[in-house]
C-alpha cells in the first residue's frame, strides 16, 4: 500500500471510530419521552404507538384516524392552587372593581376583593358562572384575545413565582411531540374557556387554535364604527366538561379519537367513550408529587379524581404516577 493509501485508510478508520462513539449520543438525543422514567407507564405508551403505526400489524391505524385528545387543566398545565383561568378572573375583577362599586357587597366579588378564597368557593357553580360573565363578556373577541395575551405576559403562579406559561408539564409536552412525530393529530378538549386557551396553545404545546375545543360563551356578529366584529355576550353557549367533552369532540372534531389523556372526573365520560372499543388508549395523570407540584385527588376542589381512579384498573386506563413515572415535572426543575 502506498503512503497515500495508508493515509486514506487511517482517515477512514478514524471516521468510523468517531461515528461509533457518537452513535449512542445521537440515539439518546432522539429517545422518545426523555423526561419519563423507564417504567411500565412509559413502555405502555411506546408499545401503543408502535402497534398503531406499524403497517401490516394487527393494531395498525391509518394516519387520518390517529386522533389524540388532551384535557388541559391538570393534564398539560398545573391547576393548583386554582385553575389558571380562575387566576385570570380574579385579576380581572380587581382591575374592573373601580367601575363596579356594588361588588364590595356582592358575592363572589366581595370575597375576591377581600382575598377570601373560601368565600369564592362558597359561591358554587352559579357564582363561577357570574364571575365568568362579568370578566369575559361585553367586549369583542379581538379585545378579549389582547386582554388574555397581555395577562399571560406578566401573570405569575402564586407558589413557584414562575410565569404561568412555564407551568406546563414537560413530560406531557414530550408526549404531544412524540405522538405528532408518529402521525397523530393532537387536540385540546378542555372545560376551560376556548378563547382563553387559544392565544397560547400553539406556543406552549404546538397545538394551533383550530385544534382547541373548550367551553364558550355566546357571540354575536355586530358592526362597530363600520367594522364587522364578534361581540362576546353574557350568556353561556357550551360547557365542555363531563359529558360535554364527547359531545364537543363529535361536534367540532368529527372523528372519534384513539388516544385520550385527562386527570380528573371531569374527563370520565371522555375516557369511557374513547376506550369503548379497540384501539382506544386512555391515560390519567395522577398528581402524587407534593414536592415538585401538588399531591391531590379525591378531595380536591380543583381536579377531583375519584370515580375515574376507582375504575382505571378495571377499564385498563393507564394511571401515570407523577412521582414515580416522571424525571421532571416542569422544564425548570433541577
Amino acid at each position: 500500500m502506498t503512503a497515500m493509501g495508508q493515509l486514506l485508510a487511517a482517515a477512514r478508520a478514524c471516521l468510523l471510530a468517531v461515528t461509533l462513539l457518537a452513535a449512542p449520543a445521537v440515539a439518546l438525543a432522539q429517545e422518545p419521552l426523555a423526561s419519563w422514567n423507564d417504567t411500565p407507564a412509559r413502555q405502555r405508551i411506546i408499545d401503543f404507538v408502535k402497534a398503531t403505526t406499524t403497517e401490516g400489524g394487527a393494531g395498525f391505524v391509518a394516519p387520518d384516524d390517529r386522533i389524540a385528545v388532551f384535557d388541559n387543566d391538570g393534564t398539560l398545565w398545573t391547576e393548583q392552587p386554582f385553575y389558571i383561568q380562575l387566576g385570570f378572573m380574579l385579576d380581572r375583577v380587581k382591575t374592573l372593581a373601580p367601575e363596579h362599586p356594588e361588588w364590595k357587597t356582592k358575592e363572589p366579588f366581595a370575597s375576591i376583593l377581600n382575598g377570601d378564597v373560601k368565600g369564592i368557593a362558597r359561591g358554587g357553580e352559579m357564582g363561577m358562572v357570574e364571575l365568568g360573565m362579568a370578566t369575559h363578556a361585553g367586549m369583542t373577541t379581538d379585545e378579549f384575545e389582547k386582554i388574555v395575551t397581555d395577562w399571560f405576559a406578566t401573570a405569575k403562579h402564586p407558589k413557584s413565582g414562575r410565569p404561568y406559561t412555564e407551568m406546563t408539564f414537560l413530560p406531557m409536552r414530550e408526549l404531544l411531540d412524540y405522538l405528532r412525530a408518529n402521525g397523530f393529530t393532537t387536540y385540546i378538549v378542555s372545560g376551560g374557556g376556548v378563547e382563553f386557551m387559544r392565544p397560547v396553545t400553539e406556543k406552549l404545546y404546538g397545538i394551533p387554535p383550530q385544534q382547541v375545543v373548550g367551553s364558550t360563551i355566546a357571540t354575536q356578529y355586530a358592526i362597530v364604527d363600520d367594522v364587522p366584529v364578534m361581540k362576546r355576550l353574557p350568556k353561556i353557549d357550551f360547557i365542555d366538561d363531563g359529558p360535554g367533552k364527547p359531545t364537543g369532540i363529535n361536534k367540532f372534531i368529527g372523528r372519534k379519537p384513539i388516544f385520550v389523556a385527562g386527570n380528573s372526573d371531569g374527563d370520565y365520560e371522555m375516557l369511557r367513550w374513547v376506550t369503548a372499543k379497540t384501539p382506544g388508549f386512555a391515560l390519567i395523570v395522577h398528581h402524587t408529587d407534593g414536592a415538585r407540584e401538588y399531591a391531590y385527588d379525591r378531595q380536591s376542589a380543583f381536579g377531583k379524581l375519584d370515580k375515574a381512579l376507582d375504575e382505571a384498573e378495571r377499564r385498563n386506563w393507564l394511571v401515570v404516577d407523577m412521582t414515580n413515572d416522571w424525571k421532571k415535572v416542569f422544564a425548570f426543575d433541577q
